[in-house]
């Protein structure tokens, strides 16, 4: 978009597309943590954990590993999705994620960074659910998880994340 348009729609009290992607109506928050230190280990529910922008998330079995799934995050409402979905309750600890976030839209991060805790993330991909949700949450689990399985980040900036702590587009209320 040129000056002139960005003009334009100012004058007429509109916002440009890069002031939309930093209008957040608030923070979200961060609801629920989880590591797991082995492949085929139950994930452990934590009050905090550190991020290392080398490593990832300090005691889960990613860390060290690839940059681009160095954490796996999910949005809280769509729990209540994948479950009306499967016709069952639906716990955090089921679906394998790090980090459980209410109150903010997920996707709409993408290509921004953001801040939860001390920790600044960026998000790097979609996390697709694998063939064990058919297990986990029964037939059609897959099917329930697809456009629902959250995404993957990296730790751009290393530092403590707590149960409680905001979710923070940079930018937005700065």
């Amino acid at each position: 978009m040129g000056r002139l348009d960005a003009d334009l729609l100012s004058g007429m009290g509109l916002m440009s597309y890069s002031d939309l992607l930093l209008s957040f109506p608030v923070p979200g928050i961060l609801v629920w943590i989880g590591l797991r230190s082995s492949k085929d280990l139950p994930m452990t529910e934590v009050d905090e954990v550190m991020a290392c922008s080398q490593t990832g998330l300090i005691g889960d079995r990613y860390a060290g590993k690839s940059g681009k799934r160095q954490v796996s995050l999910l949005q809280y409402e769509h729990l209540a999705v994948i479950g009306a979905l499967t016709g069952r309750s639906v716990c955090p600890d089921l679906l394998r994620r790090n980090l459980v976030v209410s109150g903010i839209n997920l996707l709409a991060l993408k290509k921004i960074h953001f801040r939860i805790g001390d920790a600044v993330l960026e998000i790097t991909g979609v996390c697709h659910p694998c063939s064990k949700m058919e297990k986990v949450l029964g037939p059609g689990g897959f099917n329930a998880m697809r456009g629902h399985g959250g995404v993957t980040a990296r730790i751009a900036q290393g530092g403590r994340i707590r149960l409680g702590d905001g979710v923070i587009p940079i930018g937005a209320w700065e």
